[in-house]
């Protein structure tokens, strides 16, 4: 059950009503989810849950107290609204609090399209029959989630403001393996548009890596030339390895600190061709355009031609900096010039490894940005513009920010929307690379 605009109002009209506290934010949340599982070239489970989420937060003098609930009634509400203000009766003082947001303007976001909200099993099977009929002339094992979430959020404020936004998203991620388990594929793509997601080619692409990951070999670990697919830099980049928070820099615990509680901001780290956009409008990712705080979004550039140009501010740390506050973040890397196809990175090179996607990626260091994780799902190595054959995994460790500074960025692709592979909902919108160096650190025996 996705609420409308006037179904959303109407909650947090009533939350709000029954508030005696001095400041309060009512929010609704609203979804339907639904997915189709399948395995060993087989379907699994199918399954759907609707659900809505009311939620209250009061200030009583500055003490914060918050409650939540799944009953829409009103004695429910009401009874939200006193279990929250009890709780901040309770609380310590909040010493970062704000008054709530007196009404803002919003331009709304694209991300909602009626075709994806009427999706039916019918239509979501006849899809993974396909790609299960793909794997099976193939000779290769598949499994993967098809999902379709649509999503309603609302919020409103004592001071006036209120904010209403709905989004539709399909997904299908596939994992293909060799009947021997000697090669393993992987591909996923979402779309906020159904009619958009070339689910054919999720399993085709899947279907292929596996094919072609068959017999790798073991390399030494070393620092190598790479060629990043899409999917891999979404991994790295959406890991939380490179934040672009300016309270972490000001407070020396980020990439984007110096000494003394200065920052980077107006330093060039990256390559001169990159620019890191922050653009929830653009066609191709088109996601929600209002903050948690309520702060309404901005087309803004972190990185323009390789310099620092800002940081993202969260309410309070902006009035303490006196700066703007940031709304959400819809991540873009891109080149200030014309990209380079994936074919064209494997036939111009001399000697990389390419490489599909990373995997359990975690933060090593915050100061550097430094993560590491592991490749999955296909590895080849490179000579003289042929992909040779396959390779074993690997562990890596790597600064994102020196993966991606200036003499290290050797070509870059065309952007594309891309989520994390692991589990991220969020699309990025970003590129292939290829890199004169990435430091593999150890090998691993996982397929």
């Amino acid at each position: 059950m996705v609420l409308t605009e006037t179904a959303s109002r109407a909650v947090t009209d009533r939350l709000l009503g029954s508030v005696t506290a001095d400041d309060g934010v009512a929010f609704v949340e609203s979804e339907d989810y639904s997915h189709l599982r399948f395995a060993a070239n087989t379907f699994l489970t199918s399954g759907r849950r609707e659900g809505v989420n009311a939620r209250v937060t009061v200030w009583i003098g500055k003490r914060r107290g918050s409650a939540s609930t799944t009953d829409l009634s009103d004695a429910a509400l009401k009874q939200a609204v006193e279990d929250a203000q009890t709780f901040a009766k309770l609380a310590p003082v909040d010493v970062e609090y704000l008054p709530s947001l007196a009404q803002q303007t919003y331009k709304p976001g694209q991300g909602w399209v009626d075709a994806t909200s009427r999706i039916d099993l019918p239509d979501r099977a006849h899809q993974i029959s396909d790609a299960i009929a793909q794997s099976e002339k193939g000779g290769i094992i598949g499994a993967g989630f098809h999902q379709v979430g649509l999503l309603a959020r609302a919020s409103a404020t004592m001071h006036g403001n209120f904010n209403y936004e709905r989004g539709s998203l399909v997904s299908l991620k596939m994992t293909a393996r060799t009947p021997d388990g000697s090669g393993s594929g992987y591909f996923g793509r979402n779309h906020f548009d159904v009619a958009r997601l070339d689910t054919a080619r999720v399993a085709r692409e899947a279907i292929r890596r596996a094919s072609d990951s068959r017999g790798a070999r073991m390399l030494p670990a070393g620092t190598y030339p790479v060629v990043l697919e899409a999917q891999a830099v979404a991994d790295l980049l959406d890991s939380g390895g490179m934040s672009f928070d300016a309270r972490n820099a000001d407070e020396g615990r980020s990439a984007f600190s110096l000494p003394g509680g200065a920052t980077r901001v107006g330093t060039r780290l990256f390559d001169p061709r990159i620019n890191i956009v922050s653009d929830p409008w653009r066609p191709e990712l088109s996601k929600f355009t209002v903050s948690d705080e309520g702060v309404p979004a901005e087309t803004t550039y972190l990185v323009r031609n390789g310099m620092v140009e800002t940081l993202r501010y969260s309410r309070y740390w902006a009035q303490q900096k006196n700066k703007k506050p940031s709304g959400p973040f819809a991540f873009i890397l891109e080149s200030s010039t014309p990209g380079s196809s994936v074919d064209a990175m494997i036939k111009t090179a001399k000697r990389a490894l390419l490489v599909a996607r990373f995997f359990y990626i975690r933060t090593v260091d915050p100061r550097s940005a430094s993560v590491t994780g592991l490749t999955r799902d296909g590895v080849w190595y490179i000579e003289n513009g042929e992909i040779k054959y396959p390779v074993r995994n690997f562990r890596f460790n790597q600064s994102i920010v020196l993966m991606l500074a200036p003499g290290n960025v050797d070509l870059i692709g065309v952007p594309e929307r891309v989520a994390s592979s692991e589990g991220g909902r969020d699309p990025l919108f970003v590129p292939a690379l290829r890199l004169n160096a990435f430091n593999f650190t150890s090998q691993s025996d996982a397929v």
